[in-house]
């Protein structure tokens, strides 16, 4: 091996090694870290997949994406704008008639870019009240969260500003069933999860999570965290889809290089809008049509975040596919210690810039 790629990949091991022992030490059970420059690809685990059973955590360990699933769901729709049969200026209202009051005037641009307008479902309090009740495998139907949230007036008038909104993308999802006739979960699989091989994904309708998998924990008032792993997937195609940080990866990196979108729709996926301070965990944070642009020391990463109970994952990729970064806790952001969330996102830049250490 060439001995300038030979230190660029000790220094990769070095970090990753770092980042996911941090980052489980600094109060979640455990890591999964993969970072990627070029060919070659480090991961790494720390702690505990199961704190009860102590099973250790495992690099190739399934996890809830959480919003993550919002970049796999775009793609679906980007692929039925080049087929032609839907453009990111159809008015809403075209393919749900009578679901969205203000239907004729939301497009679907609006929709994956998050500037509908629209009232995030998970902001009405009878959404949580029957997990919080513990009935963790409650499924509310995604039609049913829709009118949840539409029965709150709009936020602004659309296309004005931008605002993050799981019920844009259960209506994203709702479209894509009213053209192809077919599950949402049918059409995941057929147009990405085969074609790229991502055997480890899935998009489940149930709480059962396939083994190998890193257990969930959420903190509910004194620790220590309860085991949230079977809370029911009612995000839909806001944030359902199971994976690995493998697969999470090679979805990431066929995006980026064309291999599931013609490069205007790939230029259109990545034309972003401001999120604005409050908006962002992270300053200067862009969205595209579901795919965020976040700012690094190294230049631009594309990619998203999830947070869902139990889980905390980011995924970076620079915008030509070479470099990647994605690294998972499993437990819920907001159960975190405080002083978590800097020491992430410094150990998930590290990752992402280490071929240009």
């Amino acid at each position: 091996m060439n001995p300038t790629r030979q230190i660029i990949r000790a220094t990769a091991v070095a970090i990753a090694t770092t980042a996911v022992l941090t980052g489980a030490a600094a109060g979640a059970p455990g890591a999964i870290l993969l970072a990627r420059e070029g060919n070659r690809t480090t991961s790494l685990s720390s702690g505990l997949a199961d704190v009860d059973a102590k099973t250790p955590m495992r690099t190739h360990d399934r996890f809830r994406i959480a919003s993550l699933t919002k970049t796999y769901v775009a793609t679906v729709v980007l692929q039925l704008v080049g087929e032609r049969k839907l453009s990111l200026n159809d008015p809403v209202q075209r393919f749900l008639p009578g679901l969205v009051p203000n239907g004729s005037r939301i497009t679907i641009r609006e929709l994956l870019d998050h500037t509908s307008g629209l009232v995030d479902y998970e902001r009405d309090p009878r959404v949580l009240k029957p997990y919080l009740s513990g009935n963790l495998a409650y499924r509310w139907p995604p039609r049913t969260l829709v009118k949840l949230a539409l029965a709150h007036k709009p936020l602004f008038p659309p296309g004005t500003r931008y605002s993050y909104s799981n019920t844009n993308y259960m209506i994203a999802g709702l479209i894509i069933e009213a053209i192809t006739g077919k599950p949402l979960g049918s059409e995941l699989r057929r147009r990405i999860f085969t074609p790229l091989h991502l055997n480890a994904t899935s998009f489940p309708l149930t709480p059962r999570i396939p083994s190998p998998y890193a257990h969930g924990y959420y903190l509910l008032g004194h620790p220590p965290a309860t085991d949230v792993s079977g809370l029911s997937p009612f995000p839909w195609a806001a944030g359902a889809v199971i994976s690995t940080t493998r697969d999470v990866a090679t979805f990431y990196r066929a995006l980026l290089t064309g291999h599931l979108l013609r490069p205007a729709l790939l230029r259109a996926m990545e034309t972003t809008v401001a999120e604005g301070r409050n908006q962002s965990d992270i300053p200067g944070e862009r969205s595209g049509l579901g795919l965020d642009q976040f700012p690094t020391p190294c230049g631009v990463a594309y990619g998203h975040n999830g947070t869902f109970p139990g889980y905390l994952v980011y995924a970076y990729t620079s915008k030509d596919g070479r470099r990647q970064a994605v690294l998972m806790v499993n437990q819920s952001a907001e159960s975190l210690p405080k002083p978590f969330a800097p020491l992430y996102f410094r150990l998930l830049t590290r990752a992402f810039c280490q071929s240009k250490s």
